[in-house]
């Protein structure tokens, strides 16, 4: 997520710098499983480093105290104003005639105001959302570490928390390195400066990575050899498995590499992002003379080599694809003598950003930007544990990497590639197969029922993946592009899958004559490629595609059927929390309702043409959209909650995200709290928001549920207001601020008692989870003992799904 002995296996430990930050501001860091990384850096650029660092921090902090100062001396002023000098009091103004008369007097202190509602919260009432993500994987980590989890599962959160991490460090930390080297120290809402950010990432990525390290070696590899899964180094191997290896390396692996020279005549490669790279030193037999020299390991080639040739029995003994390399360098380097090899890995930023409004062409802004990607400065170098210090110095130096980015790893490196350990056929070390089940209201029929039929008799809401989604939307695009009375689709698409049966039905829609529009959101990260490919094969079959409006993503799932009925239109829609994509409609959790309702239908025509023309709306009947009117709409019901409480009604505020960041909503919420107003919130992933202060939050109740599905739906329930909505958005700045987002209100009785049940499920006092401390520390909950329940397996049997 090593060195070229896998003998240990383990996954990264970050090489230890010095470091004089204080703890974590969010959470105390969790009791290391085991694993020490050693410590190796430059000690005097460390240092020098953190001098620098302190004194900006310093400096930093003392720029907003002096700006406290003057405010409150300003404050003074406007309350009671400075009383006029003695001569001016007692001057007395005399007429002609000798009458005396005082003078005018000066005018009476302002009136005081009273405090706004901002002024009555404390100013440490955030957490830092950076840190809030590393307790987001930690709980990732943490379902790979409990061993009640089938065996494969396991390895596969292992490798989920790789992957998070890199692409974390890609974004998040690229982000944050970028704005610290340019000076600009904007502080976050829990106060830190871009440097306190990354200094605190490290001290807690270093107790993650060492989890990381012992969960992998200490448990899961030697429990995997005990069921006869293993994954060995070169010398583990039989003399037959290394012969017939050895002769496959000959065939197919050695015309694929390139061996890369370091010297005055050949400049040090270029290292893309996240490639896996060997680095060699040989020396010159003749004259002694050491070179250095690097081999990219092929990325088309699975990383992990089955070395059973036959596959019928349980067995299955993996080789990583370095060590074979590895053991044939003297093929590489013919005549000379190899002293050293070892593994490294390179992140590099990939948070670019396309400058929209100086370029005519989208799409090839888009693609110059993404050829760029591979170019961006690094965040971080992962290297063997064993690793010379003259090679890291030179890696170091040629790479352009700062010693506090290195991280070693004393064995396996990059455990991504755990996950191809998902393909070996051991149906006891995996979940059950899950087979979600068709929602009633489309019943299965010989001949499937005709969805506008059945959304003419009412609304419907699917609840993926316990509801089918192949049996639901996808059948309504899919019908829509069959059917002759259809007279137009309109579709957003942020991510689909790689043979995507909904663009298939709209490349059909099309050729068929029908007017169809896909909004294809070329920006989406790290599917950039894939969706500008799916934008071009979709033009060339005749649909009107177009990217969104300037400077915004459109993130909202969106989708609309005109249909000629007898003499008169009507329009079907699906408004979702998930994207138009069939594959990880079987993986992530996630809401849609689909409806004939003409309000509805006349709000997402008018968002529709305000994506594809220059129409500007912000307003709606029945949705709210972001960047105007989401968080708008949302503190608003928070405040009209807050009023119906003191009116003396049942009040209560339920939120499901992935994300709650947004300060607006997170002070609205803290409001609603000191009114008394019950408020429970369901979260993924990032909560900055602090439950549980005295004062502050009391009232408010913060927990979250990970497990088999990726738990993806918004859902908001505001209780005395009696509304209901799902949607897009996140409580996030991007999402509310630069994303073109949709919540639709969900009013059908039948359908928020069904939303009703899911907030029920996850707020069970018997349900596993975790919930967040006011500490920041999220304790797994129930206590051990007690009866638990899993409330994704209780809402698949809900469902009628099996699995």
């Amino acid at each position: 997520m090593g060195s070229v002995s896998t003998e240990d296996g383990s996954t990264p430990a970050r090489r230890r710098v010095k470091s004089g930050s204080s703890a974590s501001p969010s959470s105390p860091a969790p009791r290391t499983a085991g694993g020490k990384a050693t410590s190796r850096g430059t000690a005097d650029t460390a240092a020098s480093r953190r001098a620098k660092s302190k004194a900006v921090a310093a400096d930093d902090t003392a720029k907003p105290a002096k700006r406290k100062t003057a405010s409150s001396a300003l404050r003074t002023t406007a309350k009671k104003p400075s009383a006029p000098p003695a001569a001016a009091r007692s001057r007395r103004t005399t007429t002609e005639s000798g009458e005396e008369f005082r003078s005018v007097p000066s005018a009476p202190p302002a009136v005081t105001s009273a405090p706004t509602a901002v002024e009555t919260l404390p100013d440490d009432r955030y957490f830092n959302r950076e840190l809030s993500w590393l307790d987001f994987n930690a709980r990732v980590l943490a379902l790979a570490e409990d061993e009640s989890q089938p065996l494969l599962e396991r390895a596969k959160f292992l490798a989920i928390f790789a992957s998070n991490l890199d692409e974390f460090y890609m974004v998040r930390v690229a982000g944050l390195k970028r704005r610290d080297g340019t000076g600009l120290s904007v502080r976050s809402a829990d106060g830190l400066t871009p440097r306190e950010q990354l200094d605190y990432i490290a001290k807690r990525n270093q107790d993650l990575v060492e989890r990381h390290t012992a969960a992998f070696k200490e448990h899961l590899r030697p429990q995997l050899a005990e069921q006869d899964i293993r994954i060995v180094g070169w010398a583990d191997l039989s003399g037959a498995d290394q012969l017939r290896l050895s002769s496959y390396f000959s065939e197919q692996i050695f015309p694929v590499l390139t061996p890369l020279a370091v010297d005055p005549a050949h400049p040090f490669p270029y290292i893309s992002g996240l490639s896996l790279n060997l680095a060699v030193t040989v020396r010159d037999p003749q004259g002694g003379l050491e070179r250095f020299a690097r081999v990219k390991v092929p990325s088309n080639v699975p990383r992990l080599m089955r070395v059973e040739t036959e596959r019928g029995n349980r067995s299955a003994t993996f080789l990583p694809l370095e060590e074979l390399i590895s053991a044939h360098l003297s093929d590489l380097f013919t005549g000379m003598e190899v002293t050293e090899h070892h593994v490294f890995r390179v992140t590099r930023n990939a948070d670019f950003e396309v400058e929209e409004d100086r370029d005519e062409d989208l799409l090839q802004a888009l693609e110059r930007e993404l050829a760029q990607r591979r170019f961006g400065p690094p965040v971080r170098l992962e290297v063997a544990q064993d690793m010379s210090e003259h090679m890291l110095e030179l890696l170091l130096r040629e790479l352009e990497v700062d010693p506090e980015d290195v991280v070693e790893v004393p064995g396996l490196l990059d455990l991504t590639c755990l996950f191809q350990l998902s393909g070996v056929d051991r149906k006891e070390l995996k979940d059950r197969p899950f087979v979600p089940a068709t929602h009633p209201a489309f019943g299965e029929r010989e001949t499937p029922k005709s969805v506008f039929a059945t959304l003419r008799e009412g609304d419907v809401l699917v609840h993926h993946p316990y509801d089918s989604f192949s049996t639901s939307v996808q059948r309504f695009i899919e019908q829509a592009a069959a059917d002759s009375k259809v007279l137009a689709i309109k579709q957003t698409l942020y991510r689909t899958s790689g043979d995507s049966p909904i663009v298939d039905a709209l490349i059909d829609a099309a050729e068929a004559g029908k007017q169809v529009v896909a909004l294809v959101e070329i920006k989406a990260r790290f599917d950039e490629q894939a969706n500008i490919t799916w934008a071009r094969t979709l033009e060339r079959a005749g649909v009107h595609v177009v990217y969104g409006l300037v400077g915004l993503k459109t993130h909202c799932k969106v989708s609309m059927v005109v249909r000629q009925e007898g003499s008169t239109i009507r329009r079907y829609c699906h408004i979702g929390t998930g994207n138009y994509n069939p594959k990880t409609a079987r993986l992530y959790e996630d809401l849609g309702l689909l409806t004939a309702d003409p309000s509805i239908g006349a709000d997402i025509t008018d968002l529709f043409n305000v994506l594809t023309g220059y129409s500007r709306q912000d307003t709606y009947r029945t949705i709210l959209t972001s960047p105007h009117g989401i968080r708008r709409g949302i503190v608003r019901a928070i405040g009209e909650e807050i009023e119906l409480a003191r009116a003396g009604l049942e009040a209560g505020i339920r939120i499901k995200c992935n994300s709650l960041v947004d300060e607006q909503v997170i002070d609205a919420l803290y409001h609603a709290s000191q009114a008394g107003v019950p408020v429970d919130v369901v979260v993924r992933g990032i909560c900055s928001l602090k439950p549980g202060v005295e004062g502050l939050s009391e009232n408010i109740r913060v927990r979250s549920i990970l497990g088999r599905f990726l738990e993806h739906s918004r859902v908001f329930h505001f209780r005395a207001g009696g509304t209901h909505w799902i949607g897009s958005a996140d409580m996030m700045h991007r999402n509310l601020d630069r994303r073109i987002e949709a919540l639709v209100r969900v009013k059908d009785p039948k359908l928020t008692r069904q939303l009703d049940e899911v907030f029920d499920s996850a707020l069970d006092p018997h349900t596993r989870c975790w919930v967040l401390s006011s500490s920041g520390e999220w304790q797994p909950f129930p206590a051990a003992g007690s009866q638990v329940r899993d409330h994704q397996l209780e809402l698949a049997k809900l469902h009628g799904a099996v699995g």
